[in-house]
């Protein structure tokens, strides 16, 4: 179950991924997902699946998408 600590932790390991390279374009790369669930083991002692990852990632795009279409478009945020 992903609680607000488990999303943190999953959001700021995919932004240190992405600053770090391991994300072409939309995707991220096979290494990119295998660092991220090793880091994410790591840090919360739970062992997810590339899927289960990659479905809250889309979970969360298709969030910040709905947020910033009633937000009314760009915010200025990045």
């Amino acid at each position: 179950m992903w609680d607000k600590k488990l999303t943190k932790i999953f959001c700021d390991i995919c932004i240190k991924k992405i600053l770090k390279g391991n994300r072409l374009g939309t995707h991220f790369t096979k290494n990119g997902w295998l660092k991220i669930m090793i880091n994410f083991e790591k840090e919360t002692c739970m062992a997810y699946s590339q899927r289960q990852l990659k479905n809250m990632w889309d979970a969360l795009k298709k969030e910040w998408k709905a947020w910033k279409k009633i937000k009314g478009g760009d915010t200025g945020l990045r």
